[in-house]
């Protein structure tokens, strides 16, 4: 990892440090609008031969049946189903609390307004499934979807070698009451997932985080077709902001977890001690070597790096500025910067809060913007699955005291037949 100092980077080294996960030369966007519009145009057909070509497995078919998931899920070990069942109720209890109904407003004497939700209907959720399967994702989809009420919840999931999902998955299934997963991954699902095929229905709004490849996909999608995206959540990235009151073994321990994700994932360190920052890449080392994924860890602490600032205040800034997916703030005194949070996914708050928390189990959800989309875009909750609508209704006495604004805000704009939709009821 690389160290940088605060002081000595200028504007335009701030902006190229923030940055990541570019295509510039559009290479990513060719290879996915090829895919897009191969499904589109060849539907299930594509699907068999992008299975085939990527996930290398020759499907008999495109999906798992309810029958085929309890089979799977049956050699899922006790103490592995007590843990997703943890994981399950928090995640549960924690979303069950966003479902709120809001109050009617009488903005004027006679005037009510107010708001009702109302589920999307037809949801689909993408679950990753290439260098990591992540049965933690499928919850964090599939328990606020259930709880919005959605009536038809489509689940796409890379097929593995032997054209299944892992037993995880299938277990998830289980507890979510979903009775198929169709065995298609990348780019090619989140088009049949828009378009639909013969075997996939279309969906009215597609959910799910994945690789460059997938959120790709999703923001052409987005702006191509009549299907929205929970939000671009591409790889993921931590940035963890420490002072010398931070266990550097503990940094370096959040910092690998983000990095085993993929080598595409980004770990970033913003201290204020330079000796947190040499004893952090000391501990990394240690921690480093008995990763079964080490590999892939490596490649992306290539991509990561540290930068030493000289307060609080400045980390908070740079942090800000890069917008994190995870933000974790690894200090004894964290009470005093959570106000000056501008941008950030998910925050993680002392010591001995780590990230891996709100991945499995704390109960806060996963699925988060990336790639600075925090200066935009919220995590996914139950407010992702359903649509706001808006209510109003007027009496006798409210249309007679809002009526003339009306007419005349009407008549300021040259529209009068919104004047005369007024005024056509105030004469009777």
């Amino acid at each position: 990892m690389k160290v940088f100092n605060y002081s000595d980077l200028s504007e335009e080294a701030i902006a190229k440090l923030i940055q990541r996960n570019v295509d510039p030369a559009n290479e990513i966007r060719a290879i996915v609008e090829e895919v897009i519009a191969n499904v589109q145009q060849h539907g299930d057909a594509a699907l068999f031969d992008y299975a085939n070509k990527f996930d290398n497995v020759k499907l008999d078919k495109l999906y798992l049946d309810k029958s085929e998931l309890t089979v799977i899920a049956s050699t899922v070990l006790p103490e592995q189903k007590t843990a997703l069942e943890t994981a399950y109720q928090n995640i549960y209890k924690f979303h069950q609390a966003q479902l709120k109904a809001e109050d009617k407003v009488q903005t004027m004497p006679g005037v009510t307004c107010w708001r009702e939700l109302r589920p999307i209907e037809k949801v689909g959720l993408y679950i990753p499934g290439g260098t990591a399967v992540l049965p933690s994702t499928f919850l964090m989809l599939g328990i606020p979807a259930r709880i919005a009420g959605c009536h038809e919840i489509v689940v796409c999931s890379p097929p593995q070698k032997n054209g299944k999902v892992n037993a995880f998955i299938a277990y998830v299934a289980l507890l979510l009451g979903i009775d198929k997963i169709y065995l298609a991954g990348g780019s090619q699902a989140i088009a049949a997932m828009a378009y639909g095929t013969k075997s996939i229905t279309k969906v009215d709004k597609i959910f799910g985080p994945g690789n460059q490849f997938v959120t790709k996909a999703k923001t052409i999608i987005q702006s191509t077709t009549t299907t929205a995206i929970d939000m671009p959540a591409g790889p993921s990235e931590v940035l963890v902001i420490a002072d010398d009151t931070a266990k550097p073994a503990y940094i370096a321990a959040d910092l690998l977890a983000q990095a085993e994700h993929g080598i595409d994932s980004q770990a970033i360190l913003v201290t204020t001690s330079q000796k947190i920052a040499e004893e952090t890449l000391i501990e990394i080392e240690k921690q480093l070597p008995v990763l079964p994924r080490a590999e892939i860890v490596k490649q992306a602490l290539d991509n990561s790096y540290i930068v030493v600032s000289n307060t609080l205040d400045e980390a908070m800034q740079f942090s800000n500025l890069y917008a994190p997916e995870h933000l974790i703030l690894a200090t004894e005194n964290w009470q005093l910067l959570t106000e000056k949070i501008v941008n950030a996914g998910s925050v993680f708050l002392g010591n001995l809060t780590p990230e891996s928390a709100g991945d499995y189990a704390s109960g806060t959800n996963h699925t988060l913007p990336t790639s600075s989309y925090a200066k935009a875009y919220s995590g996914v909750s139950v407010d992702s699955f359903v649509k706001k609508i808006t209510f109003q209704h007027i009496t006798t006495d409210g249309l007679n005291n809002i009526g003339s604004s009306i007419e005349v805000l009407a008549d300021m704009e040259g529209l009068h037949a919104h004047k005369n939709a007024v005024a056509i009821r105030m004469k009777n």
